[in-house]
């Protein structure tokens, strides 16, 4: 069996990509800010098999910090799951806004997937960036949310090219059942129903189906649109 790394991963999606890796015998490493909640997600999918690191992606520059000491195995996958939204026009967002996002969404992944980068290669692994339909195209009151997706996918992309002998995926999910889409609901003074949006079950078997593609193939781009 592998070894995996999830970043948000007591949220949705992260919660919901951990459990499957878990029930098909995967040893995890479960990141994320809260120690509580990532503890919570550990016991929820199986202690035994998935250890937890608090991992604050806020501040890209203490990453390898917070790594230093940290014994990692050869890494089969990474998959960036964690990320923030703050929605506003291009005449309200403030500075701190844009900076967050740019941060968490993109520097972030970029630099802990460079610290990363030898226990990946040790595996020939792969690694899977979670965007957005975000990456694909910028929509009214989502400026500095999209501009932080579309320099994810340029991450992945140019990743891709300089790595070759690791697999790189970019994930696109549409609309999906979350607290990120509460906050979204909320700031569109909407109604909240989770039955009206992708679970993020469905997300996390579209990451996992890519993670076991053979490996004489690589699905470079997936986009998960709701009907």
């Amino acid at each position: 069996m592998g070894n995996y790394l999830i970043t948000g991963a007591a949220g949705a999606i992260g919660a919901a990509t951990a459990a499957l890796l878990r029930g098909r015998g995967h040893d995890l490493i479960l990141t994320g800010r809260d120690a509580g909640r990532l503890d919570a997600t550990a016991r929820r999918i199986g202690a035994d098999g998935a250890r937890t690191l608090v991992l604050d992606l806020t501040d890209p520059g203490a990453i390898e910090a917070a790594l230093d000491g940290v014994e990692l195995p050869p890494l089969d996958g990474v998959v960036h799951s964690a990320g923030v939204v703050a929605l506003g026009s291009v005449a309200e967002l403030t500075p701190g806004a844009w900076t967050e996002q740019l941060l968490v969404n993109a520097a972030a992944p970029a630099e802990l997937t460079r610290l990363l980068l030898p226990s990946v290669r040790a595996a020939r692994g792969h690694v899977v960036f979670v965007n957005s339909g975000s990456g694909l195209r910028a929509n009214p009151g989502w400026s500095a949310y999209a501009a932080s997706k579309h320099a994810l996918r340029a991450l992945a992309d140019s990743l891709r090219a300089e790595e070759p002998e690791i697999r790189v995926t970019s994930v696109y999910p549409g609309r999906t059942a979350s607290e990120m889409q509460r906050h979204v609901r909320e700031h569109e003074g909407a109604e909240y129903d989770p039955d009206a949006f992708i679970s993020p079950g469905t997300v996390a078997k579209a990451i996992v189906d890519a993670l076991e593609t053979p490996p004489d193939a690589t699905l470079t781009d997936v986009s998960v649109r709701g009907r």
